[in-house]
């Protein structure tokens, strides 16, 4: 699970890619649901049998209190197996890391500006993750790749890794990055032509692990969304390979209803306020013929009420 603690931050990265939703916003979202307790963050990590958590933002340790109680109540309620791994684009000292010791955060990944990758390890960065190493947490940098992302080369060896991300064009960041002349890989991905080359510098060392854009896109969220919909999907929705749901749906049937309904078992439909009812999309397809009046249509759309992807008419 992605536990999203606040979009406030006091960096200004010109590649920074959060949405106006969440840009410079105090909210928290776990997944893509907005929350406002540890116990309806809890709900969404139920939702997708999650084995982790991603803690990220903003800067999640200018809300360095709500990070502490919603990383105790995830390790309260599914136990120490339960990662928790941590984003920031700070240098946590003694006390921070204190606060987060305990079994509470098992990983600080940190993100150093672009402008101090030269001297790395001259920098605060690399005398907290000396820090936090002898504290006992896994300690790593993750960054965007762009130009001079060699300069890390450096401070592996005081690191436990580097991840390195594709750099993505995003809503709030396409002008800085036109301004830099950067354009997009193809039409089809977010990624930044040139990213992957820049990455290749350092993908040589084992310690190295790069992320792209796709694997991003059609992997991970596939899958989180795959386990969401083994979890919450309905009877009579089909789960497809996206992970996405399928099913059925008739807008204000005209005249009685009860006869079609009687032939069908009770969860192979459902019936909402204002007569809408939806089931299964084959059972709507082979016999929908049977219900007098209104619009029929398939539904696809993310798992648990989410967006809708495709909607197509009868």
């Amino acid at each position: 699970m992605v536990l999203f603690v606040t979009g406030r931050c006091r960096r200004t990265c010109w590649y920074c890619p959060l949405s106006r939703e969440r840009k410079g916003r105090d909210v928290v979202f776990a997944n893509e649901r907005q929350v406002s307790s540890p116990s309806e963050a809890i709900e969404v990590a139920e939702s997708m049998s999650a084995l982790g958590t991603g803690v990220t933002g903003g800067e999640p340790l200018l809300e360095l209190d709500r990070v502490v109680e919603y990383c105790h109540a995830l390790k309260e309620r599914f136990g120490p197996d339960h990662q928790i791994h941590l984003y920031t684009g700070l240098a946590p000292d003694e006390a921070v890391l204190r606060r987060l010791q305990g079994g509470l955060v098992d990983e600080i990944r940190l993100h150093p500006p672009h402008e101090v990758w030269p001297q790395i390890i001259e920098t605060d960065f690399a005398r907290s993750a000396a820090l936090a190493r002898k504290m006992g947490f896994l300690v790593g940098i993750e960054v965007p790749a762009l130009p001079g992302i060699e300069d890390l080369a450096a401070a592996l060896p005081l690191f436990d890794f580097l991840n390195i991300n594709e750099l993505e064009w995003g809503e709030t960041c396409a002008a800085a990055m036109r301004d830099r002349g950067l354009e997009l890989d193809d039409g089809m991905h977010n990624a930044v032509k040139g990213a992957r080359q820049w990455a290749e510098r350092l993908t040589g060392d084992p310690k190295v692990h790069f992320c792209s854009s796709v694997f991003k896109d059609s992997v991970q969220l596939r899958e989180r969304l795959k386990r969401i919909a083994a979890n919450t999907a309905r009877p009579f929705e089909e789960v497809t390979d996206d992970g996405t749901v399928v099913y059925g749906g008739v807008l204000e049937p005209e005249g009685a209803v009860d006869g079609f309904l009687e032939g069908l078992d009770d969860d192979e439909y459902a019936v909402f306020e204002g007569g809408r009812i939806e089931m299964a999309w084959w059972v709507l397809t082979e016999h929908g013929a049977g219900l007098p009046g209104g619009k029929k249509y398939v539904v696809e759309r993310y798992p648990n009420g989410g967006m809708v992807v495709e909607v197509t008419p009868l």
